[in-house]
Parts: C-alpha cells; structure tokens; sequence
C-alpha cells in the first residue's frame, strides 16, 4: 500500500484553497486507481470539496465511465495526452465539479516502451472557466510505489494551480 502521508499538507491545501472559493473537485485516475480522492478523504472538510472521483483503470472504463472515445485510445494510446484530456473534460462534464484532475501513466514495473517507458505519466487538469494544463512527466524507472506517490503529488499541485484560477 502506498503511504500517502507526505502528501497530506498539499491535500490539506488544497482542500483550503477549494473551500475558500466554494469550488468542488473531481478526479479521472488510472494508474493512481483512486490515490487523489483518497487522500483528500483523509481531510477534514473534504466533503465540502471533492465531488467525486472516477477510477477508470482500464480502456473500457475511460469510455464507459467519462466519454473517453476508443478511437482516440486505439490512435493514441491510453498514456497519452490526448487521452489526459478528455479525460479531464469527461470527469468535469459527468460532475459537478469546478476542477477536474486526470492520471494516465505507465507505473511498472512491466509495460512499458521505448516509445512510452515504464514511469511516463501524463495528466491534465481543466476548470468549468476554460483553463485547461496538460502535463507529460517522465518520473523513470523508480518503482511502482514512487511513480503512484509522484503522481498524487503532481496531481494535487495540477488542481491547486487550477483552482487559484477560478
């Protein structure tokens, strides 16, 4: 189990920074498999921020569970950017959130590629305003565990960043 502990200030700043401007959150996660929303949970007052968080693991579930069309998976991949997103716009279009969060990577220690190497993750945050940031981190070979923290990390500091804007 991945030992979000260290991650507990950015999540309670986050969920400070959401609270002072009455904004909801909601996430779109693949290989953290629900590590965002978790740790937010761990917040006293999340309630009052994260909507709702979607865990689309797998191909169908993009498509199913937030619109991710499967011609945009089968052309580009599902570590893509492409795919980040829409991800992101399926989880703020079936929300009622302000900000939405996606993570699409890679965690190993299989499955990777010269193309797309074990540790490629790619994310996308978007407001109901219109910001929208996509981000390609290449953290590397260093583990399942530390990719699935890293990303949580970036995840978090995305909808931070996002959320200033609305």
């Amino acid at each position: 189990m991945t030992d979000l502990t260290p991650l507990r200030e950015a999540a309670q700043m986050l969920i400070s920074v959401c609270t002072a401007k009455g904004a909801m959150v909601a996430t779109a996660e693949s290989c953290t498999g629900g590590l965002v929303a978790g740790i937010l949970t761990e917040i006293a007052g999340s309630s009052a921020v994260l909507d709702r968080g979607f865990v689309t693991y797998s191909n169908e579930a993009k498509n199913e569970m937030i619109g991710v069309p499967m011609d945009l998976i089968k052309n580009h991949g599902a570590v893509s950017e492409p795919v980040a997103k829409a991800m992101a716009e399926g989880a703020l279009a079936r929300s009622r959130a302000d900000v939405t969060v996606s993570i699409t990577g890679i965690a190993g220690p299989g499955g990777g590629s010269d193309e797309k190497p074990v540790g490629l993750v790619h994310f996308a945050a978007m407001t109901r305003t219109g910001h929208s940031e996509h981000r390609e981190v290449r953290f590397g070979d260093i583990g399942r565990e530390q990719v699935r923290l890293k990303s949580v990390e970036t995840a978090l500091d995305l909808l931070t960043k996002a959320t200033e804007r609305l």
